[in-house]
């Protein structure tokens, strides 16, 4: 059982300039000794275990720009996020755990974002997804 971080860098001006956030995001995690893939990119595959603590967070490419995390959507069958804030800040991150081993198979999610002024939130159309640890 361990903590996996995955983080997504955001160009927000530039998402907002397209009005899409494909092409102006990328993730990363830090388990790519435990055999995650897609690092940088739109297309992570975060590879987890049972009982995994996964943490969710956010960076803005811009230091003058605003961006969060709105929600983590995925199957609540094996992982059911809930938002947090860091204590004496009004910083969010999302957490969750790994309820059942994922086998043969690929949990897909998506991520909703908040950016800038904007008021409804802008959705991944990456392919992110948890993965079972290969044997």
């Amino acid at each position: 059982m361990k903590t996996i971080t995955i983080s997504s860098v955001i160009d927000v001006v530039g998402s907002l300039a397209n009005d899409d956030i494909s092409g102006s995001v990328y993730f990363m995690d830090n388990n790519k000794a435990g055999g995650s893939i897609g690092q940088g990119t739109e297309n992570l595959r975060t590879v987890v275990e049972q009982g995994d603590r996964l943490v969710w967070t956010v960076i803005c490419l811009e230091c003058e720009a605003y961006s969060a995390i709105d929600s983590v959507d995925i199957n609540k069958e094996f992982c059911e996020p809930e938002k947090k804030i860091y204590p004496g800040t009004d910083i969010s991150y999302w957490v969750g755990t790994v309820k059942k081993p994922i086998v043969d198979v690929e949990v897909p999610y998506s991520i909703k974002f908040k950016a800038g002024t904007r008021h409804e939130p802008i959705t991944t159309t990456s392919n992110l997804a948890l993965v079972g640890k290969k044997i």
